[in-house]
């Protein structure tokens, strides 16, 4: 079984275990991504699934206010964006927020609306 990366457990951190584990369950296969200085503005997590494919899920706390992106995560999904790879926003592990996976990316819909 693959781990979930350590990480500080802020409250995204503990979303993020929360996500992946119930994706697991739903069969889906996840990995986290890690950011360094080489590596910045990818998205939390890689997810596939035999139906509904491939997806990239930024994970963001539901409470959390102000801009949401980092520079570089606004930048790299606008490009990925361009290039016809969508990503989606999750904020919790309930089946509303996964069942977000089964339609369009929804990153955009985040830009400005925690503010």
């Amino acid at each position: 079984m693959a781990r979930i990366r350590n990480m500080a457990k802020g409250p995204e951190a503990i979303i993020q275990e929360k996500i992946i584990a119930k994706l697991r369950y739903l069969k889906w296969s996840v990995r986290a991504t890690h950011g360094n200085m080489y590596q910045w503005g990818f998205p939390d997590l890689f997810a596939a699934h035999r139906y509904f494919g491939q997806r990239w899920i930024e994970v963001k706390d539901p409470n959390r206010k102000g801009n949401i992106f980092t520079e570089a995560q606004h930048e790299y999904f606008q490009e990925l964006t361009a290039v016809g790879c969508g990503v989606w926003v999750l904020t919790g592990d309930d089946d509303d927020e996964i069942a977000k996976l089964q339609g369009p990316a929804n990153w955009w819909h985040y830009l400005g609306v925690m503010r």
